[in-house]
């Protein structure tokens, strides 16, 4: 059995596959199975042995290029995957993209979503998945197995590094023996809490609490900058690896800490995958579809009406308002959400307090 999986989006979505993919290959013991995913986030499923072939899609790369150019690598692309003959395909998205890829495939059995705009590639897939709704991401991917009468025997979330990347944070880490790990930015700026709040939540580990903190950022400048004026505010001294860390390296250095605190981000995920007690705020995106999985309940139940929801050894703290989640990119899509510039420090505090214990 030959099995392609797309699922061509964020790194978050990417390693939220995980457990769709274990469970193809414990039911199909035998299967060779490739993934198609975006460019930079390859990264969630390499090291997985569960995977033949992470197959990148170079959008990002293939911006520069001219129309022709694009044109011809695309069309490469699509020849790979015809020449590989695959059993069966899963397109996880929802874009005419996916679609059209999944008809090229020559794929005895195409499973696909029914809310693709065109009818005709819409009647290229053999099944059709339901529509998401508001339900929790993982469980989205899972429907694929239903769908067709596999057997669910797990919903765990996982992500796998190298000993060489263990050993690089270790060196990093040197004499320290506890930390909390602090990731206070997302991709998308809207999802970003106030600089006086993490500040605040910094002091508040490391002087109060009297554990090191240890911050990660992107290599993208608009986070340096960011965490650069969150040091100059801090009175504690946290350790500053922003930008200095892969994905891998990250992923290492947060099962290592005793605590996670950031954002609705990748990080979050990939904390959650961990195991690592993870405490979330968010804002305009929705919880209850994208809030920290908790892989010893298998299961991510949160709700839409804001506060502190808790989840096992996971935390979701949002502000209490009737537009949220709005799903914008800031209010009047301004990039700044009002709704995680104002978050209750003292419950927050309380929350740290009882998480770490």
């Amino acid at each position: 059995m030959k099995i392609l999986i797309l699922k061509v989006q964020t790194i978050g979505d990417t390693l939220l596959i995980t457990p769709l993919i274990r469970n193809f290959k414990e039911y199909y013991s035998d299967s060779i199975i490739d993934v198609m995913v975006n460019e930079g986030t390859e990264h969630m499923l390499t090291l997985n042995a569960n995977i033949n072939q992470v197959i990148e899609y170079k959008r990002e790369s293939y911006r520069s290029l001219s129309k022709l150019q694009r044109l011809s690598k695309n069309i490469q692309l699509l020849k790979k995957i015809r020449r590989a003959q695959y059993d069966l395909v899963i397109d996880l998205d929802e874009g005419d993209r996916g679609a059209f890829i999944t008809l090229v495939s020559g794929a005895k059995t195409k499973v696909g979503s029914s809310t693709i705009s065109s009818k005709f590639l819409r009647s290229a897939y053999t099944h059709l998945l339901p529509k998401r709704d508001n339900r929790r991401t993982v469980e989205i991917n899972l429907d694929s197995l239903k769908l067709l009468n596999i057997p669910i025997i797990d919903k765990q979330v996982e992500i796998f590094w190298s000993q060489e990347d263990d050993e690089f944070v270790a060196k990093k880490l040197s004499g320290v023996k506890q930390f909390i790990h602090i990731h206070p930015f997302s991709k998308g700026w809207f999802k970003d809490v106030n600089i006086q709040t993490t500040t605040q939540i910094v002091d508040y580990c490391e002087q109060e609490l009297g554990i090191k903190v240890v911050i990660t950022a992107a290599p993208i400048q608009r986070e340096l900058d960011k965490l650069d004026n969150i040091l100059k505010l801090c009175k504690s001294r946290p350790i500053n690896l922003g930008g200095k860390l892969t994905l891998k390296q990250t992923s290492a250095l947060n099962k290592r800490s005793k605590l996670f605190i950031g954002v609705d981000t990748a990080i979050m995920h990939i904390s959650a995958a961990n195991n690592t007690p993870t405490l979330a705020f968010f804002g305009p995106t929705a919880p209850d579809t994208w809030g920290p999985w908790e892989n010893d309940l298998e299961q991510a139940d949160y709700h839409r009406n804001g506060g502190l929801q808790v989840n096992g050894k996971h935390r979701v703290f949002s502000d209490v308002r009737t537009c949220l989640p709005c799903n914008n990119d800031g209010c009047d899509n301004n990039q700044v959400s009002n709704c995680l510039m104002g978050l209750d420090i003292d419950v927050i505090k309380k929350n740290i307090n009882e998480m770490i214990v």
